[in-house]
């Protein structure tokens, strides 16, 4: 058991119990907040409250975080694509649609079940739930990630993240067309107090920075983007796109553009996921410090829409050439 002890300061007069409290804890959301306060491990100046008791200044909250549960996670023979592999690290293709790590609704069918079948010896490196993971994709994303195959490359890897020295690259298409062909993206991130996914306006917020740079535009529909964090917070492309009016095609939690979608070739429509592709990662080995640099290719389904839009646009382009060409 962990316990929490906070004190409310005057500023916070007034606001809900479980929405001050997700102010106060860091990686804990505010159902997992509500939970905790339902099941009375919440106690306010010593006694039980409800979610909804407003603060008052100088109320003393002790609040009682049970440790996690943990389960033996089983090696599972998952299809798996390792595009590169040494002793100390593993590149990997994660497929869309598979969820990294265990957690609640995910015990089976991971990409850490899959890795404890296609590396003997994964199993422990960096934690029992996590093994290997250095970072992490969505699970609509697809697109190459690092596994460090022991704990000394695991923190020298780790090191470079928090250190900005990876490099990485995204493919993406976002809705619209985004009026500066090249730019930045600027705008910390947090999460919101009334909904479970990230936002630019949460009250408690982490910088965050994007680079983005236009590579093909398929008026009016949409656009095909190169897209450089440099920062890695959670949803942090899909987030920084939605808040300047540009999500990402068939993203479901943060924002379509409805007016686009009229008209729009049918497989833009028919995503059923973020069109986001990490295509490359630039790092030094753990071991040796050489230079390296790894690309995934598209995904069927990726490069499948791509031939559809470029044939679209080309269509486009005949008949409008067609239609001057007569006027002549």
């Amino acid at each position: 058991m962990q316990q929490h002890r906070f004190v409310c300061d005057v500023t916070r007069n007034g606001r809900r119990l479980d929405v001050w409290l997700t102010e106060q804890m860091d990686g804990i959301t505010r159902s997992a907040i509500q939970r905790l306060i339902e099941a009375g491990r919440c106690l306010v100046d010593g006694k039980p409250a409800r979610p909804s008791h407003k603060m008052k200044p100088e109320q003393v909250v002790i609040l009682t975080v049970p440790e996690p549960q943990t389960w033996a996670i089983e090696a599972e023979d998952l299809p798996l694509r390792i595009l590169f592999q040494d002793s100390d690290i593993a590149i990997i293709d994660k497929p869309t649609g598979m969820v990294v790590h265990p957690g609640a609704g995910h015990r089976s069918g991971t990409l850490v079940s899959a890795l404890l079948h296609h590396i003997p010896g994964l199993t422990g490196v960096g934690g029992v739930e996590r093994p290997g993971i250095v970072h992490r994709l969505d699970k609509g994303t697809s697109g190459v990630m690092i596994i460090a195959k022991n704990d000394p490359a695991l923190a020298a890897l780790q090191q470079q993240f928090s250190r900005r020295q990876i490099k990485k690259t995204y493919v993406a298409l976002i809705w619209g067309q985004i009026k500066q062909p090249t730019g930045q993206i600027s705008l910390a991130i947090g999460r919101s107090r009334t909904h479970a996914k990230m936002t630019t306006r949460a009250h408690t917020s982490k910088t965050a920075l994007t680079r983005y740079e236009v590579s093909e535009r398929f008026s009016p529909w949409c656009d095909l983007v190169y897209v450089y964090p440099a920062t890695g917070r959670t949803h942090q492309i899909r987030v920084h796109f939605a808040a300047i009016g540009h999500p990402l095609i068939g993203d479901p939690s943060y924002g379509r553009q409805k007016k686009l979608q009229t008209g729009a070739p049918v497989l833009i429509q028919q995503l059923n996921r973020p069109a986001l592709h990490a295509w490359k990662i630039g790092f030094a080995h753990p071991r040796t410090g050489m230079p390296l640099e790894f690309e995934a290719p598209m995904p069927q389904d990726f490069l499948q829409l791509l031939d559809e839009l470029r044939r679209q646009r080309a269509n486009r382009t005949l008949t409008t050439a067609g239609e001057l060409s007569g006027r002549g």
